[in-house]
C-alpha cells in the first residue's frame, strides 16, 4: 500500500477519528498511522459515513478507489458485522467479499435472533460467500449440526479455528452424534485450534492432525483417556495450553517437537504428569503432586505451583539451560524443594514462594538453610524473588557464622524480599545486611512488609529493626539510598497495611 491515499474532495479538515484527514487543496492526505487496523476502520467509516460535500457523491469517491486498494481494505477486516455492513455499500464491495481470509462472530452477534437455526444459517451463508477461508473465529452459539456444515465448507481451507462451545453443563452435548468435538476432524490442515468451555468425557473421534501446531482448550471438564485421545491426535503440536481444567487426574505427554507447555489443573491438586518432549522450553504446571520431566537439555523457563494440594515428588533431568525457576505453593515436601535447587545451580532468576514444608497434612516450617551454601550452589543467580519461609530458613542463628573470609555472591543484582511475620527481627536484619554486605553487584532491593496482624510486642521489635538506624548506615557505607516507603510508611505501626520499602544504588 502506498504510504498514503489521495482522494478527490473538498478542500477541508476532518477529524477521521485516529486517522487524520488534512486538507491540500483540492485534495485530501489520509496519513496512515502505525497501527494498519486502525486507518483502516476509519477508512470505512469515512466512505460509508461521510456526507457528499461540493457536489461529490459518496458513491463516486468509493468507485475512485482501484479494486486493489478496496482488496486490500477488505483483507484487514474480520468482524462479521463490518463485513455484512460493507457487503450493502456497493457491487463493487461486494464482489470483493469473497477474497476474506478471515471472520469473527462475537458473543452478541445474533442477540436479536431467538432461533439458534437461524444464527447458524447466517454463519453458513457469509462462510459460503467465502473462497480461501484461513482463520474463523466464533463466541456466539451455535449447534453441532451448524458447526458441521461450516467446517464441509472451509475445512479445507482452514489454518486457525476458535470456537466457544460453551457445552461445560449440558451432558446431552456429549451424547450429540457427530458431537462439536468430532465435528473439527474436517478441518484436516488446521494449524491452531483454540477451545473454550470445552466438555470432554468420551475420546473425540478426529484424525490425525498433521500441520497442527497449537492446541489451547481454557476451562474445560476432561477425562483422562479423552484428553490422551485428543493429545495423540496432534502429534507435531509445538504449543500446548490446558487452562482451567478439571478431572484430570493422570496425564502423559510423549510430543517430540513441544516447545511451549502452560497446564492449569483445577481441583484437589493431587494430579500426576510425566512429560516427554526433547525440545521443550518453557513448563508451566499448576495443580500437580507428582511430577517427572526427563528430558530437561532445552527447558530454559520452569514454573511449578500448587495452590490446593501438596508437591509431594518432582524428577527431571540436569537443568543446564535453565534461567527461570518458580517454585509456588501452601506446602512442598522438603526432598522436592531441596532437588529443585540442587537441579537448578545454573539459574538467573529465582522466584520462591512456599508456604511451608511437611511430608504429610501436618505443615512444617522449612528447616535452617545456610546462607553461604546456598549462594555458593546458585552462582549465577542474578534476580532472587523471596517470600515468608524460604527468607526465614536463610535467617536462622547459625547461617552466618561461618563466612569464609573471600565469601562474595558475583551475580546477584536485584532481591525482593517478603516478610509476613514479625518474629526474629534481629536475625531478618541480619541477613538483609548480609545481602547488602555480599552482594558486591546487587542494584536494588525491595523488603516488602505484608499485613502484620499479630498483637505480639515482637511487630514493634521488627519496625523498630527494619527502621533502624544501623540498616541506614549499611545502606550508606554501599553508596546506596533509601528511595521510598509506599503505602503506610508514614505509620508502620498500622498494621492494617502494607508496607513496601525500596533501596536501590545510586548511579555512579
Amino acid at each position: 500500500m502506498k504510504k498514503h491515499f489521495l482522494v478527490n474532495y473538498c478542500s477541508k479538515r476532518r477529524d477521521l477519528g485516529e486517522t487524520k484527514a488534512v486538507a491540500l487543496g483540492s485534495k485530501i492526505v489520509i496519513h496512515p498511522l502505525p497501527n494498519i487496523e486502525a486507518q483502516i476502520y476509519s477508512l470505512i467509516h469515512f466512505y460509508l459515513f461521510a456526507p457528499s460535500l461540493s457536489g461529490f457523491r459518496l458513491s463516486y469517491l468509493m468507485d475512485s478507489l482501484p479494486d486493489a486498494i478496496i482488496q486490500y481494505i477488505l483483507s484487514h477486516m474480520n468482524n462479521a458485522r463490518d463485513v455484512a455492513i460493507c457487503n450493502c455499500v456497493s457491487k463493487r464491495w461486494k464482489d470483493l467479499i469473497p477474497y476474506l481470509k478471515s471472520l469473527y462472530f462475537p458473543r452478541n452477534s445474533f442477540d436479536n435472533h431467538n432461533c439458534r437455526g437461524i444464527s447458524d444459517h447466517i454463519v453458513w451463508k457469509m462462510i459460503s460467500s467465502v473462497d480461501c477461508l484461513e482463520d474463523l473465529v466464533v463466541y456466539s452459539p451455535f449447534s453441532s449440526a451448524g458447526l458441521a456444515s461450516w467446517l464441509l465448507l472451509a475445512g479445507s481451507t482452514l489454518k486457525h479455528l476458535e470456537l466457544r462451545l460453551d457445552n461445560l453443563a449440558e451432558f446431552q452435548a456429549c451424547l450429540e452424534s457427530p458431537s462439536k468435538l468430532d465435528c473439527i476432524s474436517s478441518a484436516k490442515n488446521l494449524e491452531s485450534l483454540k477451545l473454550w468451555g470445552v466438555l470432554m468425557i468420551t475420546s473425540p473421534n478426529w484424525d490425525v492432525f498433521q500441520n497442527l501446531r497449537n492446541l489451547e482448550i481454557v476451562g474445560a471438564r476432561l477425562e483422562d483417556p479423552a484428553l490422551a485421545t485428543a493429545l495423540r491426535a496432534c502429534p507435531n503440536l509445538t504449543k500446548l495450553l490446558l487452562l482451567g481444567c478439571e478431572g484430570v487426574t493422570s496425564l502423559s505427554v510423549e510430543l517430540p517437537h513441544l516447545e511451549q507447555c502452560k497446564l492449569d489443573f483445577y481441583g484437589a491438586g493431587n494430579s500426576s504428569l510425566s512429560l516427554s518432549c526433547p525440545k521443550i522450553e518453557c513448563l508451566e504446571v499448576q495443580g500437580c503432586s507428582w511430577i517427572r520431566v526427563r528430558e530437561t537439555e532445552c527447558l530454559r523457563n520452569l514454573s511449578i505451583s500448587n495452590n490446593a494440594g501438596r508437591v509431594y515428588m518432582v524428577d527431571f533431568g540436569k537443568l543446564a539451560a535453565l534461567e527461570y525457576l518458580s517454585i509456588r505453593g501452601v506446602q512442598w515436601c522438603w526432598d522436592a524443594i531441596c532437588k529443585m535447587l540442587q537441579w537448578s545451580s545454573e539459574v538467573n532468576h529465582l522466584y520462591m514462594k512456599v508456604e511451608f514444608t511437611g511430608d504429610f497434612d501436618t505443615l512444617q516450617p522449612f528447616p535452617e538453610v545456610d546462607f553461604v551454601d546456598f549462594f555458593n550452589n546458585h552462582p549465577k543467580l542474578q534476580k532472587f524473588d523471596i517470600h515468608g519461609a524460604m527468607f526465614a530458613a536463610l535467617c536462622q542463628k547459625n547461617s552466618l557464622k561461618n563466612v569464609e573470609s573471600g565469601f562474595v555472591i558475583p551475580c546477584l543484582e536485584e532481591v525482593v524480599v517478603t516478610v509476613r511475620s514479625p518474629l526474629n527481627a534481629e536475625q531478618k536484619m541480619s541477613t538483609l545486611e548480609s545481602l547488602l554486605k555480599y552482594g558486591k553487584n546487587l542494584k536494588a532491593m525491595v523488603v516488602r512488609i505484608l499485613q502484620m496482624k499479630s498483637s505480639h510486642s515482637s511487630s514493634d521489635d521488627f519496625f523498630d529493626e527494619i527502621c533502624s538506624n544501623d540498616l541506614v548506615e549499611s545502606v550508606a557505607a554501599r553508596d546506596w539510598s533509601k528511595v521510598r516507603h509506599l503505602r503506610g510508611i508514614m505509620d508502620l505501626r498500622d498494621q492494617s497495611k502494607d508496607c513496601s520499602i525500596e533501596l536501590f544504588k545510586k548511579k555512579t
